[in-house]
């Protein structure tokens, strides 16, 4: 197609009718709209006590009440983006793996829902604003470099949203648009979100909801930086190169507010999670935790947003990973740091465990700890290495984090400090056991763990060991 003006090439611009707006920045706006959320639930179940009196079933009005306040909720986040909206898309992963009933929230469960949808999309923005950043990043003539692009988001996430188009050479790419404002909104965000701790908490009941705060402030600072991702990118897509099992895409082009990569298309996992096979879905978490674990040995860098909007089954079977901007070089001594404590936690005495968490930076000095808690309440999830075949399902995770919220008098798990270096370490660590439970990966996890874990492999050889009967 050709600009009748001009005579030079352009793309052909699928158009999108949306009626999104700007990402608001201004502290008092965002303040108002997050405040807004339990006023408005509230007033919701002034209005149907009403209703109720006037002679509507109860089970109706209060069904009503939840799903009114889950697409507040949504909405909500998903306007303000930034920090918000990747706290939404955290509370989505604890959501498969806590038991939101003991929350205290009726609309625990309706909004995880709401949450859930932040996995894989949040409102779209103006094709005008999509435009304005592109040619603030590629230049006033940036559609001459598209042969076609599409209006339509793709996928709307937390900081930016991508779109389809085919580039000059006529490569299918993917667009990644950043929010314009998204910067100053994450700015805003760290100002402000320590005061959320009451909606968080209603999500994300018995987690730190501070150090939890405190983690996405980091993380998304690390995503807004489209240079990084995509030098990350591509460090990836060369270390997967030609992998029968797994893609990565080819990075194209990369600016202060965009990122193109090469297109992928396959099936969501959270499709898979949905309505697969169990051997779909356990074929599945097998291959993101191999991904994880093998990409950390490989490319060097630890692979951080591990949640279903990230991984697509390709028509081939292998596994699509895309978004990498949650990815570093993990710590430099953490398989030393894995193989220590491991070898406590198996095979040492809770003298020897205390010891070995305060010198990693576990417990603070002076703190109170109560080892033979710790002891009792990791132990189910330590009996997950010592099984041939295991089964990660929702429902197992739940039985395990009804006991850690059962914590009230010794609250061990608030005696105990997260080392900074290992905030992404952690946070994969968890995301990935969430969508693990939500695939219900079943089969020998042990074995694949420990395949990329040898210290750790030797600690629980010598663990079974130990236990033989003497002949």
């Amino acid at each position: 197609m050709t600009d009748s003006g001009s005579g030079n090439a352009v793309a052909r611009v699928i158009p999108f009718p949306a009626t999104a707006r700007p990402v608001p920045t201004s502290r008092l706006v965002r303040d108002t709209k997050l405040a807004g959320i339990p006023v408005a639930y509230m007033g919701r179940r002034m209005a149907g006590r009403g209703r109720r009196m006037l002679g509507r079933p109860a089970a109706e009005v209060e069904r009503d009440i939840q799903m009114r306040t889950a697409q507040h909720l949504f909405e909500v986040l998903g306007e303000l983006r930034g920090c918000a909206a990747k706290v939404g898309q955290m509370a989505a992963v604890y959501r498969a793996v806590l038991p939101l009933d003991l929350a205290g929230a009726d609309f625990a469960e309706l909004a995880g829902d709401a949450l859930s949808r932040l996995q894989d999309s949040v409102p779209p923005m103006l094709p005008a604003l999509v435009h304005q950043v592109l040619a603030a990043n590629l230049g006033p003539e940036w559609r001459a470099r598209f042969r076609e692009f599409d209006d339509r988001p793709a996928a709307a996430a937390s900081l930016g949203q991508v779109h389809r188009a085919v580039w000059h050479d006529g490569r299918a790419v993917a667009v990644k648009v950043m929010y314009p404002g998204a910067r100053a909104a994450v700015e805003a965000d760290l100002r402000m979100l320590r005061g959320m701790s009451g909606i968080i908490g209603a999500l994300m009941p018995g987690a730190d909801v501070r150090a939890v705060v405190s983690m996405v402030c980091v993380i998304v600072g690390d995503e807004l930086d489209y240079h990084r991702e995509g030098a990350h990118q591509q460090i990836m897509a060369d270390t997967f190169a030609g992998d029968p099992e797994f893609l990565v895409p080819n990075v194209v082009e990369h600016a202060d507010e965009v990122l193109i990569g090469e297109w992928v298309d396959g099936t969501p996992l959270s499709a898979v999670i949905a309505s697969g096979s169990p051997q779909e879905r356990s074929r599945a978490g097998f291959a993101v935790l191999r991904f994880i674990e093998s990409s950390r040995v490989r490319s060097g860098l630890h692979y951080s947003d591990v949640h279903p909007g990230n991984f697509l089954v390709l028509p081939d079977g292998r596994l699509g990973v895309v978004d990498f901007g949650a990815c570093a070089a993990p710590p430099p001594n953490l398989e030393r740091t894995v193989a220590e404590l491991g070898e406590v936690l198996y095979n040492g005495t809770p003298d020897e465990l205390e010891s070995a968490l305060r010198a990693h930076g576990f417990v603070r000095p002076g703190q109170a700890f109560d080892v033979d808690e710790f002891i009792r309440l990791t132990r189910p999830f330590l009996e997950i290495l010592l099984h041939k075949d295991f089964r990660l399902t929702p429902e197992w995770v739940r039985e395990q984090s009804r006991a850690l919220l059962r914590i009230r008098l010794s609250n061990v798990f608030r005696q105990m400090t997260l080392p900074p270096e290992l905030t992404a370490v952690a946070r994969s660590a968890t995301t990935t056991m969430g969508v693990l439970c939500q695939l219900g990966t079943h089969g020998p996890i042990r074995d694949e763990f420990l395949s990329w874990w040898p210290g750790l492999a030797d600690t629980i050889r010598r663990y079974e060991s130990n236990r033989r009967p003497n002949p």
